[in-house]
């Protein structure tokens, strides 16, 4: 019996007349990321996507784990593929369910059919496939609201697929979809949800990240390019760009007040990146900043920062607590490495009691007593770049 996976499309069934592009983006995100698994068969129709395995040796499970975080599918059914016949329906499917049948305790059936042409009406379906599964499995019964087993007939065009439940999808638009961004990429827990939260919305992710030698360690470095790693499976390569800001740490602490050492940093950093956004055709800076959360996270803090920027600044965790944003680094499988003790630059030289509402004026003030250009030029020029692929 062919075995095949359906993938159904969330979000990119309401784009109108500009569906075909997202579904065109999402189709070639799905053949790169499937090819190292062997040949397949991969279509379109009708707001889904099929997926045949044309190997025996090709691992389903693996297949549907690297499908599952592909944004744009909202959902994914590992289905059987039968003729379009009541008579296929009612004998071959309950081969392929015994599985899940055999240790279930309730059930019920759904049906969809497409093709208006095919002689039994949904409600038939049911009643017809569910007759022949208590026949079949004594020990079940019927829950229409609350089954451990709902079995879905669909009867398309050309065929009929039946299967038991159906597993997430990771939601969103099509990565490309959306322009190109630059996230500012620490150690910490933040940053890398907000990627994985901007890939979510169609956005291409590099990353930048910002080292101080010798007050950060190469530990911490590669504990920031195995977290770009880990989003790689949801936002596909990365380009990682390493930023030598030791120079620019010592002479904030040497020459400026401490209490605005950390938003002078904040909006040093920022000079960079859109330096570095600009020379790689990103369109915007993405943060984990999240409301509230730090000192340099205050709203105040922002604006200051903010004013510091040419191109936009996206905050995707600006209204989570951080409960919120640990629940999905769990998800995302980043949060037991962002919690390794390394440390990274934005730890360094910490004030003691830094402004919470700084006044743009006063950084400003604050920022003009040594002259930075060279520095940061000099910072642009010696970043390092190296490609983080997704496996």
């Amino acid at each position: 019996m062919k075995e095949i996976i359906l993938c159904k499309y969330g979000e990119i069934a309401l784009k109108g007349l500009n569906k075909s592009t997202f579904e065109s983006m999402m189709m070639k995100s799905i053949r790169r990321r499937l090819k190292k698994f062997g040949e397949m068969k991969i279509t379109k129709a009708q707001s889904t996507v099929y997926i045949e395995p044309l190997s025996e040796d090709i691992d389903v499970d693996e297949v549907v784990e690297r499908l599952s975080k592909i944004f744009g599918i909202i959902k994914l059914c590992r289905s059987c593929v039968l003729e379009k016949s009541m008579d296929a329906i009612l004998g071959d499917s309950i081969g392929y369910l015994r599985e899940q049948l055999e240790s279930a305790r309730t059930f019920k059936v759904d049906a969809k059919r497409s093709d208006k042409k095919f002689p039994y009406k949904s409600p038939e379906i049911c009643i017809e496939l569910g007759g022949k599964i208590l026949q079949e499995f004594p020990h079940l019964k019927v829950d229409v609201h609350d089954p451990d087993v709902t079995v879905m007939v669909e009867v398309r065009e050309s065929n009929a697929y039946v299967y038991a439940g159906k597993l997430d999808g990771a939601g969103g638009i099509p990565v490309g979809s959306s322009g190109k961004a630059l996230l500012l990429l620490s150690g910490g827990i933040d940053s890398p949800v907000a990627g994985y939260m901007m890939a979510k919305r169609g956005a291409v992710i590099d990353a930048v990240h910002f080292e101080a030698p010798p007050y950060t360690s190469d530990r911490a470095r590669m504990k920031v390019e195995q977290l770009a790693k880990i989003i790689t499976d949801y936002c596909g390569d990365i380009a990682f760009y390493c930023v030598p800001f030791t120079e620019i740490q010592e002479t904030l602490r040497d020459k400026c007040p401490e209490e605005y050492f950390t938003i002078l940093m904040r909006r040093l950093m920022m000079e960079i990146a859109q330096r570095l956004a600009e020379k790689n055709g990103a369109q915007a800076l993405v943060t984990g900043e999240s409301l509230g959360q730090v000192a340099s996270q205050t709203m105040y803090a922002m604006v200051c920062t903010d004013a510091a920027c040419r191109l936009p600044v996206f905050r995707p965790c600006i209204g989570l607590d951080k409960t919120e944003i640990i629940e999905t680094a769990r998800k995302i499988d980043t949060f037991e490495t962002s919690i390794l003790p390394y440390e990274d630059c934005c730890t360094v030289f910490t004030p003691k009691h830094p402004k919470t509402r700084p006044s743009l004026e006063a950084v400003q003030k604050a920022q003009a007593l040594c002259d930075w250009e060279g520095m940061i030029q000099q910072a642009v020029e010696n970043t390092t770049v190296k490609m983080i692929r997704l496996d």
